[in-house]
């Protein structure tokens, strides 16, 4: 009792830290430059052609992670039958970005990134409350998914918001998107792994530290060759971090019972695992 009380202190003053580091900067317009994007080639007549076309990834993905939490839905116990609603969360999230995300990079500006941002927050959200769900217990978790949905939906409307109102503040946003991805690795770190293959979540991070780090490398990329720019990378590999998430999913079997999860096939006899 005493380590899991310890634990949750640790993960309410990094939530502190957090809160406070990001409001205590002046508010975060959004940088006009944002939307100036190194590629701007026209692919079979469609504008910005591989920014838009790279978004397709993301509705595979999407579409076999939610096949995969439906499963898990299906057949799991009914504690853990809870656990496809976050996971539904961050994969429908992602398919919808596919639309979100083409519609804005036809013509970049303030108003069409807010439907690509909106349905972004869905997937860090359902992320965090899954890991919640998962790591610290079902029932913390159950009660956080409604209100971290609304919160990640909210910071985009707040964004949106301030914006038109000629003061736009993006700390909200941001707190949402790297806040949560910050108290996820936390989680991994602080509480141990109740299923096996916590590797693919690893893996899952890593991709996506590559896919923010080509965001903000767009121009240098595109500059490397000018065959390909960051944005069109940070995609794919965006994409990636999801595909290790349902690939686990797949796979994964619970530590203790070691009984199989129900989205995993019966393993062949005298297999190692």
């Amino acid at each position: 009792m005493q380590v899991a009380e310890h634990r949750k202190g640790i993960l309410a003053v990094a939530l502190l830290v957090l809160v406070a580091a990001v409001f205590a900067q002046p508010a975060m317009p959004q940088d006009p430059m944002y939307h100036q994007f190194a590629d701007g080639r026209s692919v079979l007549g469609i504008p910005n052609g591989l920014n838009v076309l790279s978004n397709l990834p993301f509705l595979l993905v999407g579409i076999a992670g939610c096949w995969v939490a439906l499963g898990i839905r299906r057949r799991a116990t009914p504690d853990n039958a809870w656990l496809a609603w976050p996971y539904l969360a961050l994969f429908l999230g992602t398919a919808l970005t596919t639309f979100g995300s083409a519609y804005y990079h036809l013509a970049p500006d303030n108003p069409r990134l807010v439907w690509d941002r909106l349905p972004m927050t869905l997937g860090f959200m359902g992320l965090l409350s899954a890991m919640i769900g998962e790591r610290v217990g079902l029932r913390l978790g159950r009660v956080l998914l409604g209100p971290l949905l609304l919160l990640g939906l909210g910071s985009v409307w707040y964004w949106q918001a301030t914006e038109r109102l000629g003061r736009g503040d993006l700390r909200p946003y941001l707190l949402v998107q790297f806040g949560s991805l910050a108290l996820v690795l936390l989680l991994l770190i602080l509480y141990p792994a109740r299923y096996t293959h916590t590797g693919y979540l690893w893996a899952a991070v890593a991709a996506y530290a590559a896919a923010k780090l080509l965001e903000a490398a767009d121009h240098q990329v595109f500059a490397a060759g000018y065959q390909v720019s960051g944005h069109t990378l940070k995609h794919l590999a965006a994409a990636a971090s999801v595909a290790c998430i349902v690939r686990m999913l797949q796979v994964r079997t619970p530590v203790a019972s070691g009984t199989l999860l129900p989205t995993q096939p019966a393993p062949v006899a005298g297999a190692n695992h």
